[in-house]
């Protein structure tokens, strides 16, 4: 398999080839933590991804970006963090010029023919998706998988977009095969439990006489430099 090999990560897109079954988690990262972490190991490892793409967005239309981190921070806080052979994160949304998803995983579906790819998201956007421009159109476009969390994951398949779309639910047992199904398709993943937030983050990072936080620690490799999840 011949990888397309970026000469500028911030300019071409990450390493992919024909047949690959790719993770896009998008996001503002502001900060990132473990539990988007750990969210893409179990999405990489119960979906058997070759690769997870972190799409660090300039901004989220849906949120309030007053006070939002430089994006070159935040893409430089999510590589500290995940620090994996098989994660790559980018900030190519600003160089595209796209602020939505559609637009995002429409423009990722011409450049990157046979590829395939999964959007994965937390139980909480769930929630939300019916917000999201075109989401329909999003569901249309590709699959996704939505890992649980402490809280949201217990209403949201009950959520306007969960109910629109239960016809497409797959089973859990079942989705290893979602990157090759034919959208719309989606997938629930249980068992992630971690009550971290960037919101609760941020507001403590933002909170007067808070001390600065402490660089992420990289992830622990094991013997013979394979990392947990992998």
């Amino acid at each position: 398999m011949t990888f397309i090999r970026p000469a500028h990560p911030e300019r071409v897109l990450p390493p992919h080839a024909p047949g690959m079954r790719i993770g896009l988690f998008g996001g503002t990262f502001d900060p990132p933590h473990q539990a988007h972490l750990e969210a893409t190991l179990l999405a990489m490892k119960r979906l058997q991804l070759d690769r997870v793409w972190w799409l660090v967005t300039p901004g989220n239309p849906l949120k309030n970006t007053r006070g939002l981190a430089p994006l070159a921070e935040r893409i430089a806080a999510a590589r500290a963090l995940t620090d994996h052979p098989r994660i790559d994160v980018t900030g190519i949304e600003a160089t595209i010029n796209t602020r939505f998803t559609y637009d995002t995983i429409k423009w990722l579906i011409a450049r990157c023919p046979g590829v395939n790819f999964v959007w994965v998201m937390g139980a909480d956007n769930l929630r939300s998706f019916h917000r999201w421009q075109r989401w329909r159109g999003i569901a249309k476009s590709v699959p996704f998988v939505v890992v649980d969390r402490l809280g949201p994951s217990l209403y949201a398949s009950a959520s306007q977009a969960g109910q629109a779309l239960g016809y497409a639910r797959i089973p859990e047992h079942a989705a290893r095969s979602l990157p090759g199904r034919r959208p719309p398709a989606w997938a629930f993943l249980h068992g992630l439990k971690s009550p971290l937030s960037s919101t609760a983050l941020r507001a403590l990072r933002d909170r007067p006489g808070t001390p600065k936080p402490e660089p992420a620690p990289k992830a622990v490799t094991r013997k013979g430099g394979k990392k947990p999840g992998k």
